[in-house]
């Protein structure tokens, strides 16, 4: 990747100038960093069975394993900005993958469940400083020319790890040991630590201020308990005025943050970065978007699998497409951008993906297979411009000294709308599919009305790009102009 860099102007602390071969390899290193965050949970969802009978617990005690992980992503992204600004961008991203790859080698060799959820707490605390950390890192390594390329191609593994994680899961269960779904992670985590120490930039603010610890109990403690509530909805394990009563305590929570924002110099998160319009259109717009394509990944294989018969890896093999579809369209999403601008291409993707939902939505037991791939391959594409545009845009007007709060804001945003749009889903098949054994037609019926449900609200969603201009995104350069209302 010919990048140019953007040399660091932040304080006599900063690294100097990468080298060229680290600006070649740091799109890869931040990638793999990417694909074993993104992985993980997909991967851990194909091996819970023989987990739980390995521990002598039942099924729905594993929900646990998997919460523990997402709760700690909800509290430590938060202050990833700052401990980036604070201590440098490689010693916290080198003690994230390390604290990644720490706690997988813990989960496999657990053999408590409570010892197993422990482990998946500190495995969060790393994987919740990777993602915006080395988002940070690609943003004040690359010209803001280029952060189109860079952002693209870190971007696959997002959409690459949920894909493989099913397939590569039931394999490992199915030839080996249901602990090496943690120890895979350690040869790439070693690997990775290495590459950091030789490739990844050290920038760090000279003066940072002191954190918010107010702000972050109020808001990391609102938003793990949201979180939660999140990861439980739909199930039985709570009434319905228990899961009210939980919500009300974490809107509470959060309400007392963006109130103690407001009052303070320095906050936790700089709300005030929604004034700049492109900001705001690019993760508010993100997060209502992920609602609804968020679900995908819980949707189809109910709908391949309990609908239409196929195996868990003739599922995983039909979802394949997306991620091949999304790596070979990467290299054409700079010259889109640049010929559509940022509000044409995300008004009318957003728009294509709600269609391409609804199409989804008519999938039966009749379908050829080469129509499902088909549609798979356009998905998967439509997606993959989707995402790079939205997070691009995140960066296109913040100043340097943003970034690293813009950053945080972003990631944390991504993380809750993930849990939402998967309860949506859940929320809208349970909706439509009352009984809990139900048979393929019932359950094909339901999931094509949660499809179609979920493809209108995705529509919908552009209505908050359509507040873009036809110039936003275009200093995606070296500009600093910032567009505010």
């Amino acid at each position: 990747m010919a990048i140019s860099p953007v040399t660091p102007t932040n304080s006599p602390q900063d690294a100097a100038a990468p080298s060229a071969s680290s600006i070649r390899l740091l799109p890869w290193l931040v990638a793999v960093a990417f694909f074993m965050e993104s992985l993980d949970t997909t991967i851990l969802n194909t091996a819970v069975p023989a987990i739980s009978e390995a521990l002598k617990v039942t099924p729905l005690s594993m929900k646990s394993v998997l919460a523990s992980y997402t709760l700690s992503l909800a509290v430590f992204i938060p202050i990833s900005g700052w401990m980036a600004d604070r201590f440098g961008t490689r010693r916290v991203f080198a003690s994230a993958i390390g604290l990644f790859t720490l706690g997988s080698f813990l989960c496999g060799i657990s053999s408590d469940i409570h010892l197993l959820v422990a482990c998946r707490v500190l495995q969060g605390c790393g994987g919740a400083m990777m993602v915006p950390v080395g988002r940070l890192t690609l943003v004040r390594t690359f010209a803001k020319s280029q952060l189109v390329r860079a952002m693209s191609f870190v971007a696959i593994p997002a959409l690459v790890g949920p894909m493989l994680g099913p397939i590569a899961g039931g394999l490992i269960v199915g030839y080996l040991h249901w602990r090496f779904i943690f120890f895979v992670n350690i040869p790439i985590g070693l690997v990775g630590l290495l590459m950091v120490y030789l490739h990844l930039p050290d920038y760090r603010e000279e003066k940072t201020p002191p954190l918010d610890l107010v702000g972050l109990i109020l808001f990391g403690s609102g938003i793990a308990l949201l979180s939660y509530v999140l990861e439980i909805f739909g199930e039985h394990e709570l009434s319905t005025m228990e899961i009210l009563g939980l919500l009300a305590v974490s809107l509470a929570l959060i309400g007392g943050y963006l109130l103690h924002a407001r009052e303070i110099q320095f906050p936790l998160l700089r709300l005030s970065l929604f004034r700049i319009r492109t900001f705001r259109a690019s993760v508010s717009g993100s997060f209502f978007t992920r609602l609804g394509i968020g679900g995908v990944p819980f949707l189809l294989p109910l709908l391949y699998q309990v609908g239409l018969g196929f195996t868990p890896i003739q599922s995983g093999l039909l979802i394949m497409p997306q991620a091949l579809a999304s790596m070979s369209t990467k290299f054409l999403l700079p010259k889109i951008l640049s010929r559509l601008g940022y509000r044409g291409v995300l008004v009318s993707n957003t728009i294509i993906l709600g269609l391409l939902l609804l199409l989804f939505a008519t999938v039966g037991l009749h379908t050829p297979v080469w129509v499902i791939v088909i549609q798979a391959f356009c998905y998967g594409a439509f997606t993959s411009l989707q995402y790079t545009s939205m997070n691009t845009l995140v960066y296109a007007d913040v100043t340097e000294e943003e970034a690293s709060s813009a950053s945080s804001i972003a990631s944390t945003t991504q993380q809750m709308s993930i849990s939402f749009g998967v309860a949506a889903a859940g929320l809208a098949t349970a909706f439509f599919v009352p009984r809990v054994h139900s048979d393929p037609a019932e359950m094909i019926h339901g999931v094509h009305e949660a499809l179609a449900v979920l493809g209108v609200f995705t529509i919908l969603s552009t209505v908050i790009f359509s507040r873009l201009k036809r110039g936003d995104g275009q200093n995606v350069s070296q500009q600093k102009a910032v567009h505010a209302e």
